[in-house]
């Protein structure tokens, strides 16, 4: 009888597993189709149209790799390449850092903790086109510029801004920060009141003041979703498009173009669609080797 039982239970915990797992795959299924109709067959389309030349948008002859051989030598492609880097490197010093300073300030802050919430969310509700617009106003070169004008009235002469090489990047990133800091502080926010009050209560019975606090409190719980954060920050990044091409047309001389940029530029500018997806192809094998990179990293760490 016993064993009669025990065969039966578990008869009927495979029949329950299974419905639980159809059922799963029910609700997956309309995400995997739009998944497989928006994200797998453009880049296999684009795989296939990069391997070609072509006639505006009809396929002539089969030319392997012959597209990135000549994508890899072209300067516009170094340059982007580069930039793209640049962008990384900008975007972890500025847009991953002060979604965290924002989120941490507060979250410690006593008073009017829902007006500074709904303050940093602002700029990402504001549409993303009037953003650039209104930063390249502000730190358009000469005497028209914003930034320049309000500088012009402590003595400071005008400068060049977006027109100096140097700057352009972590101007562009500035203006990405800007946007969507807010958002990403909100969900560290979300991450930081999940700690238990027990935590800070001991803390303060141990005399532990706020940088005592951030760096054994809320640094160690919001280090795992930092980590996904980050991640995505980089990803983001090889997405870069509206910001530079609108307010420096990717100069000057090229030092603010993007690997995104360079793709409309083969696309939409010279039409050259082939050279397009081969530029795309490489956008989508770039992230996925430094996501893998960065997930064996930290697995090894672990």
């Amino acid at each position: 009888m016993i064993r009669t039982k025990t065969s039966k239970q578990k008869q009927q915990n495979k029949t329950k597993f299974r419905r639980q797992d159809l059922a799963g795959w029910l609700v997956m299924l309309p995400t995997l189709i739009l998944f497989a109709f928006f994200v797998w067959e453009p880049l296999l389309e684009s795989i296939r149209l990069s391997l070609y030349t072509a006639k505006g948008i009809r396929l002539q002859e089969f030319v392997g790799f012959d597209n990135y051989i000549r994508l890899f030598k072209h300067p516009d492609f170094l340059a982007a390449f580069k930039n793209t880097f640049l962008y990384i490197f900008y975007s972890l010093i500025i847009g991953f850092m002060v979604p965290i300073v924002m989120a941490v300030l507060i979250s410690e802050t006593v008073r009017l903790k829902s007006f500074f919430r709904i303050g940093v969310y602002f700029p990402t509700i504001v549409p993303g086109m009037a953003t650039i617009m209104m930063w390249g106003f502000f730190f358009r070169p000469g005497n028209t510029g914003v930034l320049n004008i309000l500088l012009s009235k402590i003595g400071v002469a005008p400068q060049v801004w977006l027109n100096n090489p140097k700057w352009t990047i972590p101007l562009i990133i500035a203006t990405l920060t800007w946007k969507n800091a807010g958002s990403t502080s909100l969900i560290y926010m979300a991450g930081i009141s999940r700690i238990s009050s027990d935590l800070y209560e001991a803390a303060t019975i141990d005399g532990a003041g706020i940088w005592q606090r951030v760096r054994h409190i809320i640094v160690p719980s919001i280090f795992s979703l930092a980590k996904t954060l980050l991640i995505l920050q980089i990803i983001s990044v090889f997405q870069i498009l509206y910001e530079p091409l609108v307010m420096t047309n990717g100069g000057p001389n090229n030092a603010s173009i993007s690997l995104m940029m360079l793709t409309y530029n083969y696309a939409f500018r010279d039409f050259n669609y082939p050279m397009g997806a081969a530029t795309s192809v490489v956008i989508c094998v770039i992230p996925i080797i430094l996501s893998g990179l960065y997930t064996k990293l930290t697995k090894d760490r672990e």
